[in-house]
């Protein structure tokens, strides 16, 4: 699979535009290699962030070669943000839950974000940490619908996880998080670390198109 990161500086004047914009995106479900997009705005920030994921590079390099650039100029969405920062890369580890990653993309009310920076030679002992440590804990929580690590450079992860509800992710911050942290050893493994806990947008999730049954 393959996975997008994009964030966007919105000011507050332009919210509502930007959001106006990002539901046309919805005109591409019936893209091929489409598993979905989600997105929402950072409440500690003014940003906007979205994740979206496809089959594999090459549905994804179709897209961006077939529709992209006429849906942007189409919805004019560029106006309305001062600065752009696009991520690409492979997915590199699912981390079960609750359910399928199509399911939970349509689900999710919450979508949280670790964007890592690992040190030198630590990226097998921080994917190992992810399937040990972090994928169980985050599953006994309860709450999690499933979660993905995407490798965006060779010392760039992105561990995204896509939850129920905020009650259910704030009773994991509560009393799990402390000490999953130390059961992972972070220090040793991350030169920093950006986190996100983002309040899906309904209106920006993009779904693909149900297939007919013959």
């Amino acid at each position: 699979m393959w996975g997008k990161w994009i964030s966007c500086k919105v000011p507050v004047t332009a919210r509502g535009q930007f959001s106006a914009a990002q539901r046309v995106w919805s005109t591409i479900s019936d893209q091929p290699g489409l598993i979905g997009q989600v997105g929402g705005w950072d409440p500690a920030t003014d940003c906007a962030h979205l994740l979206g994921l496809w089959t594999d590079a090459e549905a994804y390099l179709g897209f961006m070669q077939e529709r992209h650039d006429a849906v942007s100029a189409s919805n004019r969405q560029s106006a309305n943000y001062s600065a752009i920062e696009v991520a690409t890369g492979e997915l590199v580890l699912e981390m079960p839950g609750e359910t399928t990653l199509p399911r939970a993309l349509e689900r999710a009310t919450l979508l949280r974000v670790a964007d890592c920076r690992l040190l030198p030679g630590r990226q097998e002992h921080f994917l190992d940490t992810q399937r040990t440590v972090w994928a169980p804990g985050m599953a006994t929580a309860g709450g999690m619908l499933t979660g993905v690590v995407t490798r965006l450079e060779a010392d760039r992860y992105l561990v995204t996880t896509l939850w129920s509800s905020s009650t259910a992710h704030q009773r994991y911050t509560t009393q799990h998080l402390h000490a999953l942290r130390s059961g992972a050893a972070l220090d040793s493994d991350i030169q920093s670390m950006t986190g996100h806990a983002l309040p899906l947008e309904v209106t920006w999730r993009v779904l693909p198109e149900p297939q007919p049954c013959w």
